[in-house]
């Protein structure tokens, strides 16, 4: 049944929904799963990722359904509420299917952005303890993280206050000699905190620690996030470990957390995160939660493991990608699947007849304020004008090989006349095209997209990567700017360009991926400038290096690892229901 989305906020829908969420042994019955493949945790649970594996390893894989969108706005684009009801609809066409989204971190929750549980009837529930921590692998990421800090500025106190024989003697560690100029990691907390994007450490006396400059990054930032993302097992997550650069030494050697020895510890911190939970839409489909998101920070993708897992246990597996095609599907793309070797079906490009209003040119969207009336009433040309960015992205999806499905994300508001234009443009570049109404009316509202995705996916496409391995770091770069973002060229700082000039001469960074750090606001590296801008060229001012991860990420233009709270944040509505203990007020 769908509840009445129009009344009804999401929190109560889902409170509704959740009288009948299936128990641990429901889903294990339901999932043909064995009992020692199920961990229950309260009325969730997560799922023994190698034995169930293992176990099914040769049991041909599904259909792989990857969703993305067009460049964000502050009227979304429903990314997470279309996957939603992507499951619901294919349920309702009566298809084995299943996904896996990423844990929400607690900055946007209570910040501007909400919870990314989707919404209405395309809903994850349970959707407070998903909002709110889940099963704890944010917390344990934080911890390891942190960990890894307090290591660094220990041995850095200790080796300032000892001399070399004091130092064996009392702690049995050699000299690291680190550079306090050269710190590369800064410490993690999960909030918008923009008072902590630059802190002093260590003031006080000589035993108070190591006294400099240091700052705080959100924690789904984090480089041990990207690494559960690509983790094939904890084995593997345990050998990264080993190679996360925490500084550098004063002859320009990078001090590791192997040479730390806190790999050890950190990985018996995060050793429960291998293993994905088990959560549910509205309609008591299984939806996978695992790794996180913040795609222009970071790798911004559910994990390997959890897509593995989707795979063999359902026909049709669906998973998300981070913001717009520009930057989660490029990443999925060309990061992502080179790590796992699975190739996608389908793509589902989101879309909102508003979004595009914007991207034409429509006024300025304020959180608190009314939405102006360019929203609310049929506006043909400025959907027409707004066209550009979602063909742009289009164009993206189709460079891989696949041939992308259209979604777009109907709300009341909409006119046929406006959603006809999308369809008109849609299907001349060469795509399908589907109206769904799912946040209003969940799967039923979401059979026109299930019936596009299920033709899409019985289609044979060729999947090509956008670049091989063994093409140097700026050319990478300057391809991806070119061809993914419309920019006509790269401009390296000359430190960006000197770093990156030395990993290209160094033979152990080959392997590593090329994970680009942009605003997800725009195709540019200018957030206000919307639609598809010509013209321009991309600035990149540094490269930051993940040598867990395996990552180098060119930085372009300003963007901070760690965002500020608004004006008018979410936790001014959230409050407790003191006689049930209920959270209200999230969305």
């Amino acid at each position: 049944m769908a509840y009445d989305a129009t009344t009804m906020q999401d929190w109560q829908i889902a409170e509704a929904a959740e009288a009948n969420l299936p128990t641990p042994d429901e889903w294990r019955e339901r999932l043909g799963l064995e009992t020692d493949e199920v961990i229950p945790y309260g009325r969730l649970c997560k799922l023994d990722a190698l034995k169930i594996m293992e176990r099914l390893k040769s049991r041909p894989d599904g259909k792989y359904i990857e969703i993305t969108a067009i460049t964000p706005t502050p009227l979304g684009e429903g990314k997470s509420t279309t996957s939603l009801g992507l499951i619901e609809g294919l349920g309702k066409r009566g298809k084995s299917v299943g996904g896996c989204l990423r844990q929400p971190s607690g900055g946007p929750t209570m910040n501007i952005k909400g919870t990314a549980a989707g919404g209405g009837n395309a809903l994850l529930i349970p959707m407070t303890e998903f909002s709110m921590g889940l099963t704890g692998d944010i917390n344990d990421i934080m911890n390891a993280h942190n960990l890894a800090m307090v290591a660094l500025t220990a041995r850095m106190q200790h080796e300032r206050n000892y001399d070399d024989a004091e130092l064996l003697t009392r702690t049995n560690m050699r000299r690291l000699d680190v550079d306090p100029s050269r710190v590369e990691m800064g410490w993690v907390i999960d909030f918008c905190a923009q008072s902590l994007r630059n802190i002093a450490i260590g003031m006080g006396g000589k035993m108070d620690g190591y006294m400099m400059q240091s700052r705080f990054g959100i924690a789904v930032s984090s480089e041990l996030m990207a690494m559960l993302a690509i983790a094939t097992d904890l084995a593997d997550l345990r050998e990264r470990m080993n190679h996360v650069t925490m500084a550098y030494d004063k002859k320009g050697n990078p001090v590791t957390c192997g040479d730390l020895e806190v790999a050890g510890a950190m990985t018996a911190w995060m050793r429960n995160t291998i293993n994905p939970t088990l959560c549910s839409t509205v309609e008591y489909q299984p939806c996978m939660v695992h790794a996180g998101p913040f795609a222009n920070i970071a790798v911004g993708q559910s994990s390997i493991i959890g897509d593995r897992i989707g795979l063999k246990l359902f026909d049709y597996h669906v998973t998300e990608s981070g913001f717009a095609a520009d930057i989660g599907f490029e990443k999925f793309w060309n990061v992502k699947c080179r790590y796992s070797g699975l190739k996608p079906h389908v793509s589902v490009l989101t879309t909102s007849i508003r979004a595009l209003k914007m991207h034409g040119g429509g006024p300025a969207v304020v959180p608190g304020r009314p939405l102006p009336e360019e929203y609310r009433k049929e506006n043909v040309g400025l959907v027409e004008q707004g066209l550009p960015n979602l063909i742009h992205h289009l164009h993206t999806i189709k460079l891989s090989g696949i041939r992308p499905v259209v979604c777009i994300n109907c709300f009341a508001t909409d006119t046929q006349k406006e959603i006809k234009v999308v369809r008109r443009a849609v299907e001349a570049a060469g795509a399908r095209c589907a109206a769904a109404t799912h946040w209003a009316d969940g799967g039923e509202g979401a059979l026109e997209l299930a019936d596009a995705v299920i033709a899409a996916a019985e289609e044979e496409t060729p999947f090509n990567f956008l670049y091989m391995k063994d093409m140097k770091l700026r050319d990478r770069v300057e391809r991806i700017a070119r061809n993914v973002y419309g920019a006509v060229g790269v401009e390296w700082s000359p430190e960006a360009e000197a770093k990156a000039k030395a990993f290209e001469k160094d033979p152990q960074y080959d392997d590593y991926a090329t994970m680009m750090v942009k605003t997800h606001l725009s195709l540019t590296h200018d957030p206000a400038r919307k639609g598809v801008p010509k013209g321009w060229t991309l600035p990149i001012r540094d490269v930051l290096v993940y040598s867990g991860a395996k990552f180098l990420c060119p930085v372009a233009g300003t963007i901070s690892l760690m965002p500020g709270t608004s004006s008018n944040p979410a936790f001014r509505r959230i409050d407790v229901d003191t006689a049930t203990g209920k959270v209200h007020g999230l969305f």
